[in-house]
């Protein structure tokens, strides 16, 4: 019966990492496709095949997801996982719905906490202040303060460009710079999925020690990827052309600066939000051509979605947690 659970588990925490694949596309391939610089089936392939490839080059990020909570043994602490991530997933689907930017990442970390609390299960609340809280709030602010910074020097190093030229080679960067963030956000959320699931495997007796193995990179790799290539459409319109009107220029400036603090959080093992990182980095591009180019009623809805995503999906997951717990 335990098994059985936990292949549901894993069929339930794939599928949770597929729509994290479509809700967040739109992070690596909204600014390139709003200025055309690839079509967006091209842009998504794109996408798909880099996160498919980050996602098997570190598992630091799926240690730390791994240890924010310490649920107990067998099918007790399965169903605390299981309802992590239905809670997780729930609000994705929510905010997908809506075209909200949410971040996946703090969604799952959410449902972690609040089945935990929902099961009387400890959270180390130590990882959850360090590791999540922290870089929560210092990520996008160091995101929007490059993103203003580095488009500033592009402006100053390109003054006497001539346009037309400039525009052209901007374009082709804005496609290695989607392939960046791709990349980065292969590193970040399919080891998310990778964390939970070798969290659920370690509960369950099927490993020893918390280290991932390598179907369960690859398999979460390859959700991702399937699901960033059937796309967010939705979120894609609210970042590539409702925060500001991108150009390629600053559609390259906004996805190198994303990358750049993706790689870096990655290295540390910080699970941050590549939506916060991208929307931040957007705007602080948007700002160098004046406060009022940025639409902050737009970045202040996204805003609330950020504050509201970790207690919201803490509360599906209790939720969860009560309903699994009386069906199992």
């Amino acid at each position: 019966m335990e098994t059985l659970g936990l292949v549901l588990f894993i069929v339930v925490a794939l599928a949770f990492d597929y729509t994290n694949g479509f809700h967040d596309a739109a992070n690596a391939i909204a600014t390139t496709v709003s200025t055309r610089a690839l079509r967006p089936r091209t842009a998504l392939a794109l996408a798909a095949v880099m996160n498919l490839v980050g996602a098997h080059i570190s598992t630091a990020v799926a240690n730390t997801v791994g240890g924010v909570i310490d649920p107990p043994d067998g099918t007790a602490g399965l169903t605390v996982v299981a309802a992590a991530v239905l809670g997780a997933m729930s609000w994705n689907l929510v905010t997908w719905w809506f075209g909200i930017p949410s971040s996946s990442s703090h969604a799952l970390i959410g449902g972690l906490v609040g089945a935990a609390l929902a099961a009387g299960a400890s959270v180390h609340w130590h990882a959850v202040r360090e590791k999540v809280l922290v870089p929560m709030v210092v990520s996008p602010v160091v995101g929007l303060v490059l993103g203003f910074l580095f488009m500033l020097a592009i402006m100053w190093a390109f003054r006497r460009a001539n346009p037309h030229r400039a525009k052209h080679w901007f374009r082709y960067g804005q496609i290695v710079a989607a392939g960046a963030m791709s990349l980065g956000h292969g590193l970040q959320d399919a080891q998310k999925t990778m964390g939970v699931i070798t969290l659920a495997l370690l509960t369950t007796g099927h490993l020893s020690s918390f280290e991932v193995p390598f179907w369960v990179v690859f398999a979460c790799a390859l959700s991702l990827s399937l699901g960033t290539y059937a796309g967010g459409y939705r979120i894609i319109r609210t970042l590539g052309r409702k925060v500001f009107k991108v150009d390629n220029t600053s559609g390259f400036a906004a996805q190198t600066v994303a990358s750049a603090v993706l790689y870096g959080a990655s290295h540390w093992g910080l699970p941050v939000s590549t939506t916060h990182v991208t929307t931040s980095s957007l705007m602080g591009v948007g700002a160098t051509r004046s406060l009022s180019a940025v639409r902050w009623n737009i970045a202040g809805g996204i805003l609330v979605a950020w504050v509201v995503t970790l207690p919201a999906a803490g509360l599906v997951g209790a939720l969860a947690y009560g309903v699994l717990h009386v069906v199992v």
